[in-house]
């Protein structure tokens, strides 16, 4: 189960160092439910991931996340298969004060369709629904959590296609 908040946000986060990068390159098999394929690149190498998600709960706060790992050989004729370029994003991480993550996106830099947006995962809804920005308040204004027209497989359909 994925439980998490999403905003637009503008640049990266003043006052936070990062404590780990990570290069993206994504694309959708299908968009309802969603099926995508991705790979992320870091200091460690390179993964490559199948992933399945439900449809979003009440709210938009959670839903079934499925992922995992395959082969390079499989995630290119998967690629191939999609026939589209791939989203880039750089992922930016970022410790809070209370042990969650901050995770900062950069969507196809460089492009007239670039665009930044931030998410924090949670264990529980209760906890999503309690936590409080703090400090980020305003960095993290512009809340998009449930927003229709707001997912990744959106933002796909609107700048690939739908198929």
């Amino acid at each position: 189960m994925e439980i998490e908040r999403k905003w637009l946000v503008k640049g990266w986060p003043r006052g936070l160092e990062a404590v780990q990068t990570i290069r993206m390159r994504q694309g959708y098999i299908a968009l309802r439910p969603t099926v995508r394929i991705r790979q992320e690149a870091q200091e460690a190498g390179v993964e490559y991931i199948l992933c399945f998600k439900g449809k979003a709960g009440p709210g938009g706060l959670s839903r079934t996340e499925i992922e995992t790992p395959i082969e390079k050989d499989l995630f290119c004729q998967l690629e191939a298969l999609i026939g589209k370029p791939l989203i880039e994003k750089e992922q930016r991480r970022y410790p809070l004060a209370d042990g969650l993550i901050l995770e900062v996106n950069q969507v196809d830099p460089g492009t007239k369709d670039e665009f930044f947006y931030a998410e924090v995962e949670f264990a529980t809804e209760e906890q999503a629904l309690g936590w409080k920005r703090g400090v980020l308040a305003e960095y993290l204004a512009r809340e998009v959590t449930g927003e229709k027209g707001q997912s990744m497989a959106d933002y796909w359909a609107k700048t690939r296609g739908e198929g």
